[in-house]
């Protein structure tokens, strides 16, 4: 499946993207490939069939896309979390089936947003401080509710350590844009196969290296 920017509203199965969408996702897209300053609005009005100034009926400037677009990223990871811990939660799914399933989804997150990946690693201190305090405290939600998961599947593993063990599995999961092509990729299945192995070696290690 090719790469795409899913955002929160347009789930797989959906109508389609709207307008403002499209923009959001070209936008993305452009910014991880040329930085944010090398990219214009009408750069980004033509990659979605519009005038550059037809874009400000939808955003009032790049600036604000590129708010969306980090703010959105981190919320929408760890509302995914949640829900995924709540269904299995209700499944009566034991703790590692619960992990299995965060896993999952942040592999999806990493193979199907690498631009988003690329974005926030380049662009997120381009931020206004307000908007950036609330995609870390985004992201130390999401980190927390990996922590609590990771905990249970291993007891005997210190909290920090889990934590340690969590940040370690998203260093490996959100290294896929650093992959010198995309095209030199085995088949999508199979990748997303071996990286949720290797999630699970590290942390099934965990508890040893921490008693080390």
């Amino acid at each position: 499946m090719p790469a795409q920017t899913r955002f929160s509203g347009s789930p797989r199965g959906a109508a389609g993207p709207s307008r403002r969408e499209q923009i959001l996702r070209e936008a993305g897209r452009l910014f991880a490939e040329r930085g944010f300053h090398g990219v214009g609005v009408d750069e980004i009005g033509a990659a979605v069939g519009i005038s550059g100034p037809a874009l400000y009926r939808h955003f009032a400037g790049k600036d604000a896309m590129l708010t969306e677009l980090l703010v959105g990223i981190s919320s929408r990871l760890r509302d995914g979390g949640l829900r995924r811990v709540a269904e299995a939660g209700a499944a009566g799914l034991p703790p590692l089936a619960t992990l299995d399933a965060l896993i999952d989804g942040h592999i999806d997150f990493a193979l199907d947003d690498r631009d988003l990946i690329t974005l926030h690693d380049r662009e997120l201190d381009r931020l206004p401080q307000e908007e950036r305090r609330q995609v870390r405290q985004l992201q130390r939600q999401y980190v927390e509710l990996w922590v609590e998961v990771v905990r249970a599947a291993y007891p005997d593993l210190p909290e920090d350590q889990a934590r340690a063990a969590v940040h370690a599995v998203f260093g490996l999961l959100n290294s896929t844009p650093h992959l010198s092509r995309r095209a030199s990729l085995p088949d999508r299945d199979g990748t997303a196969a071996l990286l949720h192995r290797l999630a699970r070696a590290a942390f099934a290690a965990a508890p040893a290296a921490a008693g080390a």
